[in-house]
């Protein structure tokens, strides 16, 4: 029951995905972070097979180093999610990745964007979007609240009313969210919204 929604605000770009590892009827941990830092200034989000979805993002963030680190620039948010895009396409006629992806950045020159990437490898430029069961609620809601130009507090207060919609819903909600932003001072990690504490390390005997 993956959920993975963002928006774009005034200045910034903000994403948020659940924390649920799941195979199955099973839970495996609920502090799962889906949503990857590819450089300074930008944000993977992704749901999706769990190994296709940790492999391919991981794939994606070192190609980005890589072009950075050879040529001495960063890729653009629009350069970074053409490139993701055309990795998805040259991987489907192969061997497919079931990976549906949010990237978002920040560039000086245009500023915050939001990249809708799905599966079969279609992309488009947003100013909100959302994947996963999720979605059909955060969708419902961003279209009720979403205006353009919208402050860091009214988004993250659109994002908390997803969050609570999508746990008081969803027949098998995940109990825990975490939130990101990037903006002009870069990517960085804002809130987890928990209801379930999940400890990395278990008491020895």
């Amino acid at each position: 029951m993956e959920c993975v929604f963002g928006l774009v605000g005034n200045g910034f770009a903000v994403v948020a995905a659940d924390t649920s590892a799941v195979h199955s009827i099973l839970v495996h941990k609920s502090n799962e972070d889906k949503i990857m830092a590819l450089d300074s200034h930008k944000l993977i989000a992704a749901s999706g097979e769990s190994g296709d979805r940790v492999q391919f993002t991981e794939y994606i963030q070192k190609n980005v180093a890589l072009y950075q680190f050879r040529n001495g620039i960063p890729l653009t948010t629009a350069a970074a999610a053409n490139f993701t895009r055309g990795e998805l396409a040259t991987a489907l006629r192969k061997n497919p990745y079931f990976v549906n992806i949010l990237l978002a950045g920040y560039d000086k020159e245009t500023g915050p964007s939001l990249y809708y990437i799905d599966y079969i490898s279609t992309l488009h430029k947003v100013d909100k979007g959302a994947f996963g069961y999720g979605s059909f609620f955060s969708l419902s809601l961003m279209d009720r609240h979403y205006h353009s130009g919208m402050s860091l507090e009214e988004a993250i207060d659109l994002v908390d009313k997803c969050i609570l919609e999508i746990r008081s819903r969803l027949v098998m909600a995940p109990p825990n969210f975490v939130i990101k932003i990037v903006d002009k001072d870069g990517a960085r990690h804002f809130a987890w919204r928990e209801s379930i504490k999940d400890d990395s390390v278990v008491p020895s005997a």
